[in-house]
This record gives structure tokens, C-alpha cells and sequence, in this order.
């Protein structure tokens, strides 16, 4: 009982805050917001900050590995700042990391703007134009605020299922029928809706994130380049409806349907240089 005051409490007061009703300027899609912005870059600040002290950690100064990153990474945040996001992409502080691992195909964008690519991503980016395909990807998950839109679903989600839990309490269900109503309230929660929204911000950080890249220049076809090249190095996928991602099938396929509108992009801007990214040196 105490754990679903809490819950309601906190969401009355960020309610109390101001709840962002949002329509993302590209897709049009409605996102609930609970979260301020200051709270949310803090948050990724944290995070940045936390990543970066761990000993585990190593930070590339190579140049061959960080200057192909500053440079398409700049490209990228320029494009931002022109952008239908251009408000939170200029209030962002960014900062631009490689991190040396050669096994983590990996990058990411925090809110606030704080950036890092692994090296292990270079032989599936293989170049800077696929390079600038994800960063574009990751940068627009920070600045369409689709880290604070998932909180405040998590959160919105436990406060229903709190109050589904005192509803069967007053009706005098019997614990083990209420325990398998919840269970199935639960799963239906994150099936039904949880993962079905993880898989529509990744196919609009996909969307978007093709766009801001074609608009600094990169070919959109490198997009789908990536997606074929993820999908060949194999590694199993568990069914799309369990998944927080679409399959890399529905990722190429949703790409294609795109490209018309992020070639319009390309087409009215400069070209940007495309160099090879750095081959793994076996670390």
C-alpha cells in the first residue's frame, strides 16, 4: 500500500510539473512526457559521467579512431541544430567519446548531448557516411526524448497495475487467482504496450535519424547498407512481439519506404567527404 502511494505521489507531482503532450515534428506521433527536460539531461549527465569512471572503461586518443568520429559527429550536431530540433539540439552541452572495444559494436547519445561510439562498430559502419547513419539514429533517441517518454510509460504502467492489484483486493478475489490476474495483467503491460513502444522509437530514431544524417550530407543508402550488413553477421533475434526492436528485415524494409524523403534532404545540401573508417587492430 505504501509502494502504490508512492507511485501515485510521485506521478501526482510530476503531474503537478507539467506533463508534455508532445507531437514529434517529423512523424506526427503523440508522446506522453512526464519528465522535465532539466531532470532528463541531468539524468544523462550522470549517466555520461558514471560510463566514463568506470576502470573498465578505456578512452580511445588515437587519432585514426577519434577524428573520424569528432568529424561526422560534428556534421551530425550541426545538422541537429537546423533541424525541427533545432531548440534542444542547441540548449544541448555535447560532448563526443570513443571508447576502445573492439567487441562492442555499440554507440549512444544521453540527453544533454553527451556522445560515444566503440570502436567495435567501425567494421559494421565501415565508412563515415554509415558511420553518420547511427549517430544520427542515437542522437535523435536523445532529442525526441524517447529515454523520458519510456520513464514516464514504466511509470503510468505501475501506477494502473497498482491500482488493478487494490481493485481485486476489494472485491475479495482470493490471492492465488489474483496473483495469475497480475501475472497477465503484467505481460499484457509489457507486450502490449511497453515493447510495442520501444519498437516505435527505435523505427523513429531509424526515420529521423536517416533524415538529419542525409541533411549533413551522407547517403541515406548506407542506412540500409548497415541493416544488411547486421543482419549477415547473424546473432539470434528473439520474435519481433517480445523484442524492443524491430527485426533487422522490418528495419531494411522501413528504410526503403523512407528513402524517397531522405533523398529529397540529400539532394539540397553539400556532400559530405566519405573516408573508410580504421581497421581493428587486433586489441
Amino acid at each position: 500500500m505504501r509502494r502504490r502511494r508512492a507511485s501515485i505521489g510521485l506521478l501526482m507531482g510530476l503531474l503537478a510539473m507539467g506533463v508534455s503532450c508532445a507531437t514529434n515534428p517529423y512523424t506526427e506521433r503523440s508522446q506522453l512526457i512526464l519528465l522535465p527536460t532539466s531532470y532528463e539531461d541531468k539524468l544523462g549527465d550522470q549517466a555520461y559521467a558514471q560510463i566514463l569512471k568506470d576502470p573498465k572503461v578505456r578512452i580511445s586518443r588515437d587519432p585514426k579512431e577519434v577524428d573520424p568520429v569528432r568529424r561526422v559527429a560534428a556534421r551530425i550536431i550541426d545538422a541537429a541544430k537546423q533541424s525541427k530540433y533545432a531548440e534542444a539540439a542547441n540548449r544541448f552541452a555535447w560532448d563526443v567519446t570513443v571508447i576502445k572495444d573492439d567487441k562492442t559494436a555499440n554507440a549512444f547519445a544521453l540527453p544533454g548531448g553527451k556522445i560515444a561510439v566503440y570502436t567495435g562498430l567501425f567494421p559494421i559502419a565501415q565508412n563515415e557516411a554509415g558511420l553518420a547513419m547511427v549517430l544520427g539514429h542515437e542522437v535523435i533517441h536523445a532529442l525526441a526524448r524517447h529515454g523520458a517518454e519510456r520513464m514516464s510509460q514504466g511509470m503510468v504502467a505501475e501506477v494502473v497495475l497498482k491500482g488493478a492489484e487494490v481493485a481485486l483486493q476489494t472485491q475479495g478475489v482470493g490471492a492465488p487467482m489474483k496473483s495469475g490476474v497480475m501475472q497477465a495483467l503484467g505481460l499484457g503491460t509489457q507486450v502490449g504496450v511497453l515493447l510495442p513502444f520501444s519498437r516505435a522509437h527505435e523505427s523513429e530514431a531509424d526515420h529521423v535519424g536517416m533524415l538529419i544524417a542525409a541533411q549533413a550530407g551522407y547517403d541515406p543508402q548506407e542506412a540500409v547498407h548497415i541493416w544488411e550488413r547486421m543482419q549477415q553477421a547473424g546473432g539470434g533475434q528473439p520474435p519481433e512481439y517480445l523484442s524492443t526492436h524491430p527485426s533487422h528485415g522490418t528495419r531494411i524494409k522501413q528504410l526503403e519506404e523512407w528513402m524517397p524523403e531522405a533523398r529529397s534532404y540529400y539532394a539540397q545540401v553539400p556532400h559530405a567527404p566519405v573516408a573508410t573508417l580504421p581497421p581493428l587492430q587486433g586489441r
